[in-house]
């Protein structure tokens, strides 16, 4: 009751030395993972299921519930820098190509559901949507922690192609999160004859379309030039603190307004990252422009950037602390024991190596996109260039000769490039995680339609995807990160366009 107290007692040793070892090996699996297959989380996944309820049941329940908590804290921080370290420009330029995307993200996973799970074993129809939909979803916190993790090869947030993926992911979130919440009161329709369905389907869909029409519109418009006119140069006085101040306070209120009219809270994480890497000006005689974090500590009239005070204060709690307990969160969630039947065992993975290909054809659109908006002009040298007219007829065949096999082979690189990109945008939209783990539970726990075999179907298919991918996608970085980054889907400069198409796409 309030007014009382928490008695403090003396931990027993038992219960320290099992944190200590919990927190001891998440980092060791993670660094081993990381070595050998390129993937740290897939080891703190693997500890979750260890320690947790799943196999061993080590950590009290209590402890893992309070770790859940902690972790999707970490997991909105997560989400929350991809929003700071966001190119607004790049977002904007590829947005079609993000568009077609996620849809083809969605919809793959669901479609080829009904092929194997409704026509081939035989499942019902509202339970192959429900399992499609957990299947549909792209794991936003996987996306942005393998994102994070190859940042010392390429940074992927700072490429054409790591935006597409951003925002691909992004929108599968949201569309995820809005079949959840279908899915979650479809128990109601079984039992309220007053249930509005299409209030229930509307009301997700109608918040995520305002929050994404509303806040780069009010962004643009009030916020930010009132920011620039009366608040920013009043930040150079007090640095971290008042930017930290700010980010607590926009990060709060995103969230709760995700939350409170029925969207994500994990897509306002990402919207309160992006309206403030947006409010600051970006002249050079702006407080927030700096070349580093120092500079912007040391000048009067400077101060360090929201993507600097979260390096500085809230990183190294994120990549230590949170991030790894949401990766064990994760493990807590799998039922791990009542997998391993032999029906169970062929059919996930059946069933896994489907939904792979559902989400590896997403990247078929980059160098689709590529075909039918490239610019001829670019791929050959000029024919009247000066001095050309005083070439030997000779001379002049052999030159042009030369060109051509030099477009050629300039040609092949860029397809080859292209490639590349797409195979890395394909296997980064495998990982599920922690939104197909929540449609398919409550898909099981809170409606009649989703079977046991059926939910052991879907979770065996989550849990190989969510391995597949980032395994893939690290070896993918690893081997061929230079070549991804020098082509056109790879690094990009903020003051140049990618493309006029791409302008007239981004265009506000």
């Amino acid at each position: 009751m309030a007014g009382g107290f928490l008695p403090y007692h003396e931990p027993g040793i038992v219960e320290i030395l099992i944190i200590i070892s919990f927190f001891f090996f998440l980092s060791l699996a993670k660094w081993v993972s990381a070595k050998v297959i390129q993937a740290g989380i897939i080891g703190q996944i693997a500890v979750g299921i260890i320690y947790g309820v799943p196999l061993a049941n080590i950590l009290e329940h209590n402890w893992q519930e309070t770790f859940l908590a902690l972790g999707y804290v970490g997991l909105i921080l997560i989400i929350f820098e991809g929003g700071l370290g966001a190119r607004v420009d790049l977002l904007k330029q590829n947005f079609t190509l993000s568009m077609v995307g996620a849809a083809t993200g969605v919809c793959f996973p669901i479609g080829l559901s009904y092929l194997l799970l409704y026509l081939g074993f035989g499942y019902g129809a509202v339970e192959t949507f429900i399992i499609g939909a957990a299947l549909s979803a792209t794991s936003l916190g996987t996306t942005f922690a393998v994102i994070s993790s190859a940042s010392s090869t390429i940074n992927l947030s700072q490429t054409r192609v790591g935006s597409v993926l951003v925002s691909a992911a992004v929108i599968d979130d949201v569309v995820g999160l809005v079949m959840l919440s279908v899915i979650g009161d479809l128990g109601k329709l079984s039992t309220d004859e007053h249930v509005s369905l299409g209030w229930l389907i509307g009301r997700p869909i109608v918040a995520s379309v305002a929050m994404a029409i509303v806040t780069p519109i009010v962004t643009k418009w009030l916020f930010a030039p009132l920011f620039r006119k009366y608040i920013e140069y009043h930040f150079a006085r007090f640095d971290h603190i008042s930017n930290i101040i700010l980010m607590i306070l926009v990060l709060s209120a995103f969230i709760t307004i995700a939350a409170f009219t029925g969207t994500s809270v994990l897509f306002g994480a990402f919207l309160a990252g992006v309206f403030l890497t947006y409010l600051p000006s970006k002249r050079p005689e702006g407080p927030f422009v700096v070349m580093s974090r120092e500079e912007g500590e040391r000048e009067a009239d400077k101060s360090p950037t929201f993507v600097h005070t979260f390096e500085k204060y809230l990183l190294a709690p994120q990549e230590y602390l949170m991030e790894p307990l949401f990766f064990a969160s994760i493990g807590f969630a799998i039922p791990f024991v009542q997998l391993w039947t032999g029906k169970r065992i062929w059919r996930g993975i059946v069933y896994s190596l489907l939904m792979v290909f559902a989400k590896c054809v997403v990247g078929i659109w980059i160098p689709t996109w590529q075909l039918f908006t490239r610019n001829p002009s670019h791929n050959r040298k000029d024919s009247s260039e000066p001095g050309e007219s005083q070439l030997q007829p000779g001379s002049k065949e052999k030159s042009k000769s030369q060109d051509e096999g030099q477009g050629e082979h300039t040609n092949g690189h860029r397809w080859n490039r292209a490639w590349l990109a797409a195979a890395l945008l394909g296997s980064a939209m495998v990982a599920r995680g922690e939104i197909g783990l929540l449609i398919i539970e409550i898909g099981h726990n809170e409606t009649p339609y989703v079977s046991d075999e059926g939910f052991f179907t879907g979770i065996w298919a989550i849990l190989l995807n969510t391995i597949i991918g980032p395994v893939t996608v690290g070896l993918i970085v690893r081997f061929h990160a230079k070549k991804i980054g020098e082509g056109e889907w790879g690094l990009q400069d903020p003051a140049v366009p990618v493309s006029s198409e791409a302008d007239m796409n981004g265009a506000v």
